[in-house]
């Protein structure tokens, strides 16, 4: 197979706080997936992760460890490290913003920003996060609280540089318009240009002075560099840039990055600071940023005061490695948040893990044993359900891929999963056990073992990016090798004659849920809180109605794909709502509650037979029930499970 060219990622750099949760852990194995997948396809792979060690939060963790900055983030490091290479992931540059050369380049870029008249001093006054390292405007906070963590800020003033973010807005805006595939999924994109390019960029202040934990600006030693400007820049100083024109061939190699993967929480610094930085210093813009979702406790998000957070290492103890591999890279969602449980958990491994792919391995290979002696062998006694199964396998490769390319890795895994529901299906189609009663359908019967052994085969090589060490497992345990990449859309591959392992081994051994819960609460006893009671609302009652006239009101789902602000109106927004296979336009009084890019693809409940009606000389063919608290906060009344549009509300 030859080289399909460079193809260099990265993740976001762990910010180096603390041990990171399960839910910081997914993106590392996102990307090793991605990255592994890539090698398989013949790129020639450059995988970059790391740690982010500076800032103000940082400082105040190691003076309350009693212990220097570098010290704590040494010590956090080393666990970070340890956990991805738990996770058996296959990074090619670990990289540390303490590291001495990417420190020198920061200096380095700053000073060349500043002589570029790009960064200037002044000073900035307004309400800081700590933990965002981010100052915000009254009009940003969200109840009054950080928009990004939705933590206390407090006022701050000090000197500082600022960066011109405006000199290159309109540049950006033109890359992000003519350049569609920049910012992933597509959601991500309208939030950046709506909410922050469009409006208009405001200065970034790129230097502090009110903490010492930071790389030094060498031309003005009472500032250190902006935690932001210095973390981002990893993603070129760690592959060799210098601004001073003397870069490694390893960065003339792989610059620009063909994809930064990224949470979507951080998604506004990679996609409007980072690209800026970077025409400021004449770089080319990263191919792709991809803002990936969350992954949830299945009781709310996770915290320590809960005693809810979920760690890698533990969840291995319990599942191994690879278990824990597929349900994250499985069960998250492309663009929304995905939840993570001890019992979800048990439950995809016995389902998937243990019962459609290990039983399926274990039964192939205990027949191959039982009827042949363990040999497998090619005799052509073909049938006419073979061709679908051999369709199934040789069409499985290309669905993959399709999948990976955008991206959708849990879609991707569905398809190989689905590979091996078919071999399942073959089996109870070809029935072996009826075939091996007679001497004479033995011919056949090998056949059958024969294709079997060939569609995991197939299986098993396409999940070597996703499950590493249980594709190698069952490899081993046909005696098959690993099929060349550009091969898997062919059938037959399996040397004839072969002989499968005579031992098989359980792959995943069904789990009981109670005892997996009753080891939990052991290590974990249940922490309880106090839950205060929820505020109740009395509202005057009115009028008494029969049932009669309750039925003449129709209620639907209906979802929302279009929306936009009524013209000369600070209440009213204008949506185009789907029921069923009609669309009405409804106009409704929640400008102040939800922004129309908010609103589509919000499955919503409607009033659909509301006599038609004009506001503000718009025409309104229905209502959108909302509720309403004390304090005048409107919420749309939406479904709680997932329904059609068009469904009956009763």
């Amino acid at each position: 197979m030859g080289n399909k060219g460079k193809f260099y990622m990265t993740t976001a750099i762990a910010y180096a706080s603390g041990k990171p949760h399960i839910g910081n852990t997914y993106e590392i194995v996102l990307a090793d997936s991605i990255a592994r997948f890539k090698r398989q396809e013949g790129y020639d792979v450059f995988f970059q992760t790391g740690t982010d060690e500076h800032g103000q939060k940082i400082e105040l963790k190691a003076e309350e460890a009693g212990i220097s900055p570098k010290e704590y983030v040494d010590h956090v490091a080393d666990t970070i490290k340890e956990i991805w290479d738990l996770m058996n992931t296959s990074y090619d540059k670990f990289i540390r913003t303490t590291d001495d050369y990417h420190e020198k380049q920061v200096q380095k870029i700053f000073k060349k920003l500043y002589d570029k008249g790009d960064i200037y001093k002044s000073s900035y006054e307004g309400l800081y996060c700590t933990p965002c390292e981010s100052f915000w405007t009254e009009s940003q906070l969200v109840d009054g609280k950080c928009p990004d963590c939705g933590r206390e800020v407090k006022p701050a003033k000090e000197e500082a540089y600022f960066f011109k973010m405006s000199k290159y807005a309109d540049r950006l805006i033109e890359h992000i318009n003519t350049h569609p595939e920049f910012i992933q999924p597509v959601s991500r994109k309208n939030e950046m240009m709506n909410n922050f390019l469009l409006p208009g960029l405001q200065d970034l202040c790129v230097s502090r002075t009110s903490f010492d934990w930071g790389i030094p600006v060498d031309f003005d030693d009472k500032h250190v560099v902006y935690v932001w400007l210095d973390a981002l820049t990893n993603y070129i100083t760690g592959i060799g840039y210098d601004c001073d024109g003397n870069s490694t061939e390893q960065f003339n190699k792989n610059w620009p990055a063909d994809l930064h993967l990224i949470g979507k929480d951080i998604i506004r610094f990679h996609t409007i600071y980072w690209p800026i930085f970077l025409m400021a210093l004449d770089l080319p813009l990263p191919k792709q940023v991809f803002g990936h979702p969350w992954l949830l406790q299945g009781d709310g998000k996770m915290s320590k005061s809960k005693g809810n957070v979920l760690y890698a290492d533990e969840l291995v103890d319990f599942f191994g490695v690879d278990a824990v591999r597929y349900f994250v890279l499985h069960e998250m969602p492309f663009e929304n948040d995905g939840v993570i449980s001890w019992d979800l958990l048990v439950e995809r491994i016995n389902s998937d893990l243990a019962n459609t792919m290990g039983n399926l391995v274990n039964r192939t290979i205990s027949m191959s044993n039982k009827y042949f002696g363990g040999v497998v062998a090619s005799t052509g006694v073909a049938e006419e359900v073979d061709a679908d199964l051999k369709k199934v396998a040789t069409e499985t490769r290309q669905r993959v891929e399709d999948k990976m390319k955008d991206l959708r890795v849990a879609d991707a895994i569905t398809e190989i999963f689905n590979l091996f529901k078919r071999c399942n299906k073959y089996i109870d189609e070809t029935t072996p056990w009826i075939l091996a009663k007679d001497e004479a359908t033995k011919p056949r019967l090998a056949e059958v073992l024969y294709n079997l052994v060939e569609g995991i085969s197939i299986g098993a090589t396409l999940l070597k990016s996703f499950m590493p060490e249980t594709s190698a497992k069952i490899l081993a345990q046909l005696n098959a090798k690993e099929i060349p990449y550009d091969e898997l859309d062919q059938f037959g591959a399996y040397v004839s004659g072969t002989k499968v392992t005579d031992s098989p081994e359980i792959l995943f051994a069904r789990l009981d849920i109670n005892e997996v819960m009753e080891r939990v609460n052991e290590l974990h006893p249940p922490v309880k809180e106090e839950v205060p009671a929820e505020p109740v609302i009395d509202i005057e009652p009115k009028d008494e109605i029969t049932f009669e006239e309750f039925g003449k009101m129709q209620f639907q789902v209906g979802e929302i794909i279009e929306c936009k602000a009524v013209e000369k109106s600070k209440k009213l927004l204008c949506s185009q709502v789907r029921i069923g296979s009609q669309v009405k336009q409804i106009v409704s009084g929640i400008q102040k509650a939800y922004k129309p890019e908010e609103m589509v693809g919000k499955k919503v409940m409607v009033l659909v037979n509301l006599k038609p009606a004009k506001l503000a000389g718009v025409l309104s063919e229905g209502m959108l029930l909302c509720a309403e608290d004390e304090n005048g906060e409107l919420s749309l009344m939406v479904p709680e499970k997932k329904m059609p549009a068009g469904a009956e509300i009763c």
